[in-house]
């Protein structure tokens, strides 16, 4: 379904050579291709499992200048002192893909995520690859990327868990690498190639400087004398004619503040371009050569657009004189994140840029006024949090609540949603409909950049049409705002609210008065947040469940079952829940669901496997065919992949034994997909296939209208659905 962007894209590569060939690396949802016979973006990660969840990070990717089909991605979600990433190749522009281990960490949803590109490839002798690593310095590869060994000539030192601490979590490392030739296709090695250096690794390897030369291809390196030291480089450009454009800035990103210079670089002399004491350079890019090659800087930690602003400065002289091209121009504008910046190589009019929401682009830089527009169709970086569909036949389809874009009510999912609470930057956790009454909607969530106390809570009466906040808030609504938060309604102007790490409340007056529930409290276990999640029965409206996932896997403490029967003020915990054992999981590995069709009706998921109860959650019954894929680990662990982790409910096929049909994100016979059941889970089949895993989605919703159609998310790629 449409938002277009929503998400903060990292990186945009050009293919030196072929028109129109252009890639965009997220920071959480995969990586992306575009397509100029229709002008909108095709993602290339979809085919990743569930098991390659962490693997959606994407920190840096390189093209070979000589075969537009191949290349090449970095992958690895967070930095550690631990061996995660991963080395994607693909023969066929990321239709599909190959991937080995590496001997390091990446970081593609880090601070400083916009620096690089760390991954290169000598255009001459493509085989040999080099990668800038976060944490154990540089690597090279002689064989495409299949075995790496880490050039111990500038260092050997691999950062620790308690070094990679001391600097906030966030290594930086090795940032980049960039060879000094202007051909390609030789066959033999470049010998010249420069690497820059972040002041963390400068710092713990004992190096002299920021950056350093190899005349051997690696073998051996000198440290190059700066203008600037203990800034961070976070794009080096080499023109055609062998000049360096050199960007320095003091932090990391992204949107670094600055101070930041840029400078020009003929492998002897530095000669200084631009300065900025109030902001910092993010993204850098060049077109042509001498005296007339254009530049596009982009200026980071700049907020806002109005006269005297600096977004993206363009200079046609080398960089002796510049002027302002977005900032109060026609368009769509993005400022902030402004961490790389692109001309086209075969339109140096198009200029595009990243930002926190996505990507812009002006197809008339040279204009006195450049236009600009969002250029994010096909690519969807949301991160939802929860779905939540309607009876059939509400005004609307789905109630989508996302991280930093909020709580979305859509009606039509060939279009932008329009209808939201939000008047500010937030997040949405929960929504929920009145099944009798459908135009009440309630909605939890947060205030991004408010701190710990941002909590908030909105109602409509009219399906979404207008909202108001709710006029008070239960204990911990304020404060305990993780996505583990959730509402259920039974009624208008009823519900139970569960915020993390809380006792749940329970309205009866919306919203005017909160009354806590006799549940007992639950406390996050380690840092992982916990809540009960709460769901009304959809065809007797004072029966309201709250399942309790035990918190983590390590907890020692099983998941349990309470049942209300007074409207959520009262409940009595499932003896038959806890007979069950059910797996001690966190949160947003779990799940439940009511049968909206049949009172008393609930399906259970507790991570590792699904669970069937008739009689209103008294007792439960475990179905064999779910099991987590455990990929050598002792069960006591956590699995390779859940057994089975989301659970809903939707219209039934027609003529169908069960009154509804049932769906379940798990693993069956070591296969994990999306599982339908139309038989009240006698039987179930693989509803996709391995094209379409999408990283494993963490929340589903199906449709009450419309048999077979369900909704997706979780893995950062917005909400999908099938038809």
């Amino acid at each position: 379904m449409k938002y277009g962007g929503g998400g903060y894209v990292t990186g945009l590569v050009f293919h030196p050579t072929t028109a129109n060939l252009l890639y965009a690396r997220t920071d959480v949802g995969g990586a992306y291709r575009w397509n100029q016979a229709t002008m909108s973006w095709i993602p290339v990660t979809d085919g990743f499992s569930a098991a390659e969840s962490f693997q959606h990070g994407v920190e840096s990717i390189a093209l070979d200048p000589n075969n537009d089909q191949l290349v090449y991605m970095v992958t690895g979600m967070y930095n550690s002192a631990d061996a995660t990433a991963r080395l994607y190749s693909s023969s066929n522009r990321g239709n599909s893909w190959t991937s080995v281990s590496l001997p390091f960490s990446a970081g593609g949803n880090n601070n400083g995520r916009g620096i690089g590109e760390r991954l290169t490839l000598d255009p001459n002798l493509p085989s040999t690859l080099f990668y800038g690593s976060r944490t154990a310095g540089l690597w090279k590869s002689t064989d495409s990327g299949r075995n790496w060994s880490q050039a111990s000539s500038l260092s050997s030192v691999k950062m620790s868990s308690d070094q990679i601490s001391a600097v906030g979590g966030h290594a930086m490392g090795v940032e980049l690498a960039v060879y000094d030739t202007g051909t390609k296709g030789t066959g033999t090695a470049t010998p010249t190639l420069y690497v820059a250096i972040a002041p963390d690794y400068v710092n713990v390897a004992g190096l002299t400087s920021n950056l350093y030369k190899s005349a051997n291809g690696g073998a051996s390196w000198a440290a190059v004398s700066t203008p600037v030291s203990g800034y961070h480089i976070p794009h080096m450009v080499r023109a055609a004619d062998g000049m360096f454009y050199v960007l320095f800035t003091k932090g990391a990103g992204p949107g670094d503040s600055g101070p930041a210079r840029l400078y020009k670089f003929d492998g002897s002399t530095w000669t200084l371009l631009a300065s900025n004491s109030s902001a910092g350079y993010g993204g850098l890019s060049v077109y042509g050569t001498g005296s007339t090659t254009r530049i596009a800087l982009g200026v980071s930690g700049t907020w806002g657009n109005y006269s005297g602003q600096q977004i993206v400065q363009l200079s046609d002289d080398g960089g002796k004189t510049w002027r302002e091209i977005e900032a109060t121009m026609p368009g769509e504008t993005a400022s902030g994140w402004v961490d790389d910046v692109e001309i086209d190589p075969s339109n140096r009019d198009h200029v595009l840029h990243v930002h926190g929401g996505g990507i812009v682009e002006t197809r008339n830089a040279s204009s006195a006024t450049p236009t600009w527009a969002a250029a994010v169709d096909g690519l969807e970086e949301t991160c939802t949090l929860a779905l939540n569909t309607p009876p059939a036949g509400a005004p609307y389809l789905l109630l989508n609540s996302s991280g930093d874009v909020g709580t979305w009510i859509h009606t039509d999912l060939s279009k932008k949603p329009t209808l939201s609470p939000y008047k500010s930057w937030g997040s949405g956790n929960s929504a929920d409909t009145d099944w009798s009454d459908s135009k009440y909607i309630a909605a939890v969530g947060v205030v991004n950049g408010t701190g710990k106390a941002g909590g908030t809570g909105y109602w409509s009466g009219d399906g979404g049409q207008t909202w108001a906040t709710f006029a008070t808030l239960p204990a911990g609504g304020l404060d305990n705002t993780s996505g583990s938060t959730n509402i259920a309604v039974t009624a208008r102007n009823k519900a139970v609210w569960a915020p993390a790490d809380s006792v749940p409340s329970y309205t009866t007056d919306n919203g005017a008065t909160w009354t806590a529930t006799n549940l007992p409290a639950l406390t996050a276990i380690s840092g992982s947040p916990r809540s009960y999640r709460m769901v009304a029965d959809r065809k007797n409206p004072n029966k309201v469940y709250a399942y309790d996932s035990g918190g983590a896997w390590w907890s020692n403490s099983p998941g349990k079952v309470y049942v209300s029967t007074d409207g959520g003020h009262t409940f009595t915990l499932s003896q038959g829940s806890v007979s069950a054992n059910l797996r001690a999981n966190p949160f947003w590995a779990t799940s439940m669901a009511v049968n909206p069709y049949v009172e008393g009706d609930l399906w259970l998921v507790d991570g590792n496997a699904a669970y069937h109860s008739v009689d209103s959650g008294a007792s439960w019954t475990k179905l064999n065919n779910f099991a987590s894929i455990w990929g050598g680990r002792p069960t006591s662990q956590y699995p390779d992949v859940q057994g089975a982790s989301v659970v809903s409910l939707g219209k039934a096929k027609a003529g169908a034994p069960y009154s509804a049909a049932i769906y379940v994100i798990g693993a069956i016979n070591n296969v994990w997909g999306v599982y339908r059941s139309d038989d009240g889970g006698t039987t179930w089949a693989r509803f996709n296939d391995d094209a379409h895993q999408f990283a494993g989605p963490g929340v589903m919703a199906a449709d009450q209208n419309t048999y077979g159609r369900i909704y997706l998310g979780g893995s950062c790629r917005g909400v999908l659905y099938s038809n």
